[in-house]
């Protein structure tokens, strides 16, 4: 593809961004469009077609060859749709179906938003030439994405390397995934906030309670919103130490809104591995931030078209 041009699409429960993408990974025509949030699977399927008809009107549309989708999971690669956790509306949704039909018949290939990640962070960001990494997005939910053997792993169904749904609580919380103990809930933005709140921090005078807040007020010395993220860090650990004793990562790299933190997170993140990763052939696994930023779901879904047969 050195003069054609993908369609990404990164599909989370906040925004459906789209974009048109060159074989240099350089985004040439954006177009993004909010989910609505509690809206039937027509709905929802109405604001992708709205982001791709924005796209479809730009001149460079005649040069668009194949359509990527990074979505919020899980998916199905091989039905073409989507059940994600935080898009009530979309249960085995035919995305793939819907999205070739407003398309005019382009080829299309679907991965869960943490394989576009690590696609898009193996191609040219923190993970770029490494044989074994597990990328993650720590935002809303927690998802993640697998390289192995220096290529690309999204598995058969779009969806290997989801680390938000491994249990490391085993008589934890409820997840809304159906099981128990999840990373996500534990580590995901809103539980961080929800467990701060819950164990007495409060928010300031602006009344911000999100995660990012309670990551300000931990760089401050809040021993409440402190406790939290690290809570949040030693059920990453754990979930990464699993991973990688599973199946040999040298690399594990974090993304997404929580993951801007930084040392709130990261520090004892560190410090946690160690007491998880404790075999020989993984005590030398490095944890560094994304380097993708806000675009890596866009430039993921682009690059996972290289990598992956279009359904």
């Amino acid at each position: 593809m050195h003069t054609d041009l993908v369609a990404a699409l990164d599909i989370g429960g906040t925004k459906i961004a789209g974009a048109l993408v060159n074989s240099g990974g350089e985004l040439l025509v954006r177009a993004q469009r909010p989910t609505p949030p509690r809206g039937s699977g027509e709905q929802v399927m109405a604001a992708v077609e709205g982001v791709l008809d924005e796209l479809a009107a730009s001149t460079l549309w005649q040069s668009t060859r194949v359509v990527g989708i990074g979505s919020a999971g899980p998916v199905d690669a091989k039905a073409g749709t989507v059940s994600p956790v935080n898009i009530p509306g979309w249960r085995e949704y035919p995305l793939v179906r819907g999205v070739r039909d407003r398309t005019g018949g382009l080829p299309v290939t679907l991965v869960g938003d943490g394989v576009a990640m690590a696609a898009a962070e193996h191609w040219q960001g923190a993970a770029r030439g490494r044989t074994g990494a597990l990328c993650m997005v720590v935002s809303t939910g927690v998802g993640g994405g697998l390289v192995l053997g220096g290529e690309l792993h999204p598995g058969p169904s779009g969806n290997a390397g989801h680390i938000g749904h491994i249990s490391v609580d085993l008589d934890g919380d409820l997840c809304p995934c159906g099981g128990r103990g999840c990373v996500e809930r534990i580590a995901s933005g809103p539980n961080i906030a929800r467990r701060a709140l819950g164990d007495g921090w409060r928010p300031g005078p602006d009344g911000d309670a999100s995660a990012a807040a309670v990551a300000a007020a931990a760089r401050a010395g809040d021993p409440v919103a402190t406790a939290s993220f690290e809570r949040a860090a030693r059920a990453l650990a754990a979930g990464i130490a699993a991973t990688a004793t599973l199946v040999e990562i040298e690399l594990a790299v974090l993304g997404g809104g929580v993951a801007k933190a930084g040392e709130v997170l990261f520090a004892p993140l560190r410090r946690s591995l160690g007491e998880y990763a404790t075999l020989s052939f993984v005590r030398g696994l490095e944890v560094v931030p994304a380097q993708m930023g806000t675009d890596a779901g866009l430039i993921g879904a682009a690059a996972a078209c290289r990598d992956v047969e279009p359904g």
